[in-house]
């Protein structure tokens, strides 16, 4: 059984009125905090949002960045459905073939998205 939530104040609703996107409803799976870096955060691929509570929901959310405001759930988010947020961000990555990435930032234990791009010298 699926559960449509209200769309949330900055998501689709707005532009799906506008013809720019299909209504999705966001359903607040927590997986746009984690597996996509944010730049205006600093935060690296697959590492949760430092502002993501354990419920899935924004700690700062009256004062998230433009970046997060403007985001808007899509088709992408049923896509990647699952019942865990780790298989969500799986699946996430994979869509856009992040894992290798994402597995990289994990192991050098990247805290910074600037730190986890930097050029790397390659290992002989």
């Amino acid at each position: 059984m699926s559960v449509r939530l209200p769309v949330l104040p900055g998501t689709s609703a707005g532009a799906s009125a506008a013809g720019l996107a299909p209504d999705v409803a966001c359903t607040r799976c927590g997986a746009c905090c984690v597996a996509p870096d944010i730049a205006a955060l600093d935060k690296p691929l697959g590492r949760p949002c430092p502002h993501l509570g354990e419920d899935d929901l924004c700690t700062i959310y009256e004062r998230r960045p433009e970046v997060c405001r403007a985001y808007q759930a899509d088709a992408l988010c049923a896509e990647i459905a699952a019942p865990t947020r780790a298989e969500r961000v799986r699946r996430y990555l994979a869509h856009f073939g992040l894992e290798e990435e994402a597995v990289r930032v994990a192991r050098d234990g990247e805290t910074s998205m600037r730190a986890a791009r930097e050029p790397r010298a390659p290992i002989c």
